[in-house]
């Protein structure tokens, strides 16, 4: 590939934002705060997830760089470990997607639900606008409607609008809860339970700065990349950091640190103290709008996950299915789509998914960092070729895998089901490709 179609600096920076900023920060500020002792702790989750988030980003970046090859995490894991571990890590990440589609969904609900009932819903209505939500698109996904790429422009300007918008109420000081929150002294706590306060508060903001993993994606694809990869993930990380910051700084001195912990809707409430009722009823109507898009965009892209797989011969040739007239993935549709409302069934509150999602993630994310050691011995002759290869190896990456251990471990502790509920789908994933193998081998 010529230089000139590179990335510059520029577009790797808006890449990197683009991938990172979600929805998650509309809802996720409140369950940091309501695990974090103190705001101490709840800031220091946003600031030590965005430096994890940087450190995987330059680890993804570098195994991308060391391997570029279509297919992805499978293809990567197949090299780097077993077939067997690529196949079930790889179903591990269809698995936390359909989560987190779930997730979302469900912040959706919690901002459309006021508007539909005047009085306080269950968790049971909301897990069902949910289902709701994702019934309707993959409605539309079966009749092969695509969403253009300018309303995707139109999603990620409400999200960026939304953010300025909250950021704003901070030059308002009339708008600030001023009721003395509960300072917790971490002197009178023991170091246990501190650890496991900030580890779950990290839970939390893991979520919301997900999305890095996939400079896997483009380390090939840089102009001079051993300098423009570091920079353009750091002032990307850096500006997603800012922003996050400035916006929980807005939730906690508007909303209150104590409200924070025990409201949902944490836009709307701050939309509504600078704009009044109107204000909260457009936001969340805006909030709402955009899940739905961003439900749609996940309903698009992971049934071709499914479609690699089922090319590569590792899932049934059903997964293949293409409907001639609409050019929908009809069976991989369908299967992601009630994966992710069984992920509702199982779990129908966000904090509840959100365990489920990040204890799946542990195992992913630090197997997946993990292959950077494997690849960097496989592909010695690649070293001074100007392939991209980080600094400060391998610090880097060790840090990121021992933060996710420290998350599984933590979800182990707090909500033992989650972690149990994690390791029998893997084990089962494990077990399923073996099956496969089996019987692909005796029909030969």
């Amino acid at each position: 590939m010529q230089s000139k179609n590179k990335l510059n600096l520029f577009s790797l920076t808006m890449i990197v934002v683009g991938l990172v900023i979600g929805m998650g920060i509309f809802r996720t500020s409140k369950d940091t705060a309501e695990a974090a002792l103190n705001p101490t702790i709840f800031f220091g989750a946003w600031i030590v997830g965005g430096l994890v988030a940087f450190c995987g980003a330059l680890t993804y970046a570098e195994i991308g760089s060391r391997y570029p090859v279509t297919g992805g995490y499978y293809k990567i894991f197949s090299y780097a470990y077993h077939p067997s571990i690529a196949f079930a890590i790889n179903c591990i990440i269809l698995v936390s997607n359909a989560a987190s589609l779930a997730g979302v969904a469900l912040i959706g609900s919690e901002y459309l639900a006021p508007l539909l009932f005047e009085t306080e819903t269950t968790n049971f209505v909301k897990a069902m606008i949910a289902v709701a939500a994702i019934i309707i698109f993959y409605g539309v996904n079966l009749k092969g409607l695509r969403m253009s790429s300018q309303t995707q422009n139109v999603l990620m300007i409400i999200k960026i609008g939304m953010l300025l918008v909250l950021i704003s109420s901070l030059f308002f000081p009339s708008l600030y809860n001023t009721t003395p929150h509960v300072n917790v002294d971490l002197n009178t706590v023991d170091t246990g339970a501190i650890l496991l306060s900030f580890g779950v508060a990290l839970k939390a903001t893991s979520f919301t700065y997900g999305g890095y993993q996939q400079t896997i994606n483009f380390g090939g694809e840089i102009e001079n990349p051993q300098k423009n990869i570091p920079k353009g993930i750091f002032i990307g990380i850096l500006l997603i950091v800012t922003l996050y910051l400035l916006v929980s700084y807005a939730y906690y001195r508007v909303i209150g640190f104590d409200e924070l912990k025990n409201t949902s809707s944490i836009a709307a409430i701050v939309a509504g103290k600078m704009f009044g009722e109107t204000g909260r009823i457009a936001s969340s109507g805006l909030l709402f709008v955009a899940v739905l898009a961003y439900v749609n965009v996940l309903l698009l892209s992971n049934p071709r996950v499914m479609f690699a797989m089922a090319d590569d011969g590792i899932l049934p040739s059903a997964f293949k299915k293409i409907d001639k007239k609409t050019d929908v993935l009809t069976v991989s549709l369908t299967v992601f789509a009630a994966l992710t409302i069984l992920v509702l069934f199982f779990a129908d509150t966000f904090d509840k998914i959100l365990s489920f999602t990040i204890f799946l993630d542990s195992i992913g994310m630090a197997t997946s960092a993990a292959t950077i050691f494997i690849l960097r011995k496989k592909t010695k002759h690649l070293d001074g070729t100007g392939i991209y290869s980080m600094k400060f190896y391998p610090f880097l990456p060790i840090i990121f895998i021992l933060t996710y251990l420290f998350l599984g471990i933590v979800i182990t502790i707090k909500n033992p089901e989650y972690a149990i509920a994690g390791i029998s789908v893997f084990a089962i994933f494990l077990l399923l490709y073996f099956v496969i193998r089996y019987f692909q081998k005796n029909k030969k």
